[in-house]
């Protein structure tokens, strides 16, 4: 289940950057949920041709992210994101609050997130 949740992230990042042909057969796969042999019956090709493909479109796909690194930029800015939500909730529940310490560390969580972008 993991190893799909990955490749549809991947997917979600790079998948612009397959060609047509590797895009139908990888969403075939990854969110269709079909199976080799359907596959290559709807394009015409061997059972082997599209797990070669599919093959390919991993490497392609994990090759981009381990230059370009758009996923990790992703999760860190979602991780800080969720930090300062936990402050924001935490602020608002206390009484006896010390706004500036609050603030303080939201501004650097928003520093942090800026760069990152």
């Amino acid at each position: 289940m993991e190893k799909i949740v990955e490749q549809g992230l991947l997917y979600d990042f790079y998948g612009e950057l397959l060609t047509e042909h590797q895009r139908q057969i990888y969403e075939g796969i990854v969110y269709e949920n079909l199976s080799l042999g359907e596959i290559a019956t709807e394009q015409g090709i061997s059972r082997q041709g599209v797990h070669d493909i599919v093959k390919r479109c991993d490497k392609t796909l994990t090759e981009y992210e381990k230059k370009l690194k758009l996923i990790a930029r992703f999760r860190k800015i979602k991780e800080q994101i969720q930090e300062m939500e936990k402050l924001s909730e935490q602020y608002e529940q206390s009484e006896n609050v010390d706004k500036a310490a609050y603030c303080r560390k939201i501004r650097q969580k928003a520093s942090e997130i800026l760069e990152e972008l």
